[in-house]
């Protein structure tokens, strides 16, 4: 089951279903099938404490994933996003339209198992993500 919900913010993911719709797609994609998932939207603020205190980053973040699966063919995790650094960056990179979803597929694909520290690892990552966001924008 994924669920939507916010901490601190207020927020409300708009098509909660088709975004649900397209996640489960991706998961089915990459062989896994969906368990408990929550996307958890945030200030800065709050992801940048969270990232303090779990990862000891100091640093503003877009997201924080944080994988809660016992089974590999199952996605289980809390997702945290920065509603702040999605809006900041989708200015900056000129994606305001599809920033929230990329982060929203990016943190997914951290579940199934994707890194991306290394050069060739956010190679492979972005290129998921370019593949799977062309999905949700075909179906509109």
């Amino acid at each position: 089951m994924i669920q939507f919900c916010s901490e601190e913010i207020d927020f409300n993911l708009p098509q909660k279903n088709r975004h649900k719709a397209w996640l489960k797609a991706v998961a089915q994609q990459e062989q896994k099938t969906i368990g408990d998932i929550s996307y958890i939207f945030c200030s800065d603020d709050y992801l940048l404490e969270i990232n303090k205190i779990y990862l000891n980053h100091d640093t503003l973040t877009d997201i924080v994933t944080f994988d809660n699966s016992e089974n590999p063919k199952k996605l289980e995790g809390d997702i945290f996003i920065s509603v702040d650094r999605i809006q900041e960056n989708g200015l900056k990179l000129g994606t305001e339209s599809s920033e929230l979803q990329r982060v929203m597929v990016h943190g997914l694909l951290h579940l199934a198992g994707y890194k991306d520290k290394k050069k060739e690892d956010k190679a492979i990552m972005t290129a998921k993500e370019d593949y799977y966001l062309a999905q949700y924008f075909e179906e509109q």
